[in-house]
């Protein structure tokens, strides 16, 4: 069986993912549910200064951020893109929303791949729509 082309890249932290084909099934399948295809898809797990500095310099934000996803598709309904995401943020706002890390990882990961999906939450009916399916896709993983 050929791997999934989602990968797993590391900067500026000691975490690393666990159960990254159980990761790379259940993010492929929701793009699936959503009648897209999978061409590319890069996670890069960080640290909170690393994000900091990304958005920064390329969304002119000066705030500390859990997750910042780059659209690259070039065709539509085939997702190519860059989520990174912060192993701190993460951490943080487990505590915060009294959840586990796990389950903030995972949501924070949807998170990313629904955006490159079409989803935004700007608006309070879209970060509404995008809540719900961000639960979803949730309930559809094995943790």
């Amino acid at each position: 069986m050929k791997k999934l082309p989602i990968h797993f890249f590391y900067e500026e932290t000691h975490f690393k993912a666990k159960s990254v084909g159980a990761l790379r099934n259940w993010i492929h399948q929701s793009i699936l549910a959503e009648d897209q295809t999978l061409q590319e898809l890069n996670f890069i797990f960080c640290s909170d200064d690393y994000l900091l500095k990304m958005n920064q310099q390329y969304l002119n934000h000066d705030t500390f951020t859990d997750v910042i996803t780059f659209d690259h598709s070039e065709q539509n309904k085939a997702i190519y893109g860059d989520i990174f995401i912060s192993i701190d943020r993460i951490k943080e706002n487990a505590k915060a929303f009294n959840n586990s890390f796990i389950l903030e990882l995972n949501r924070v990961m949807i998170h990313g791949t629904l955006h490159l999906l079409g989803y935004k939450d700007k608006k309070p009916a879209d970060k509404s729509k995008m809540t719900e399916k961000e639960n979803e896709y949730l309930a559809q993983r094995q943790f």
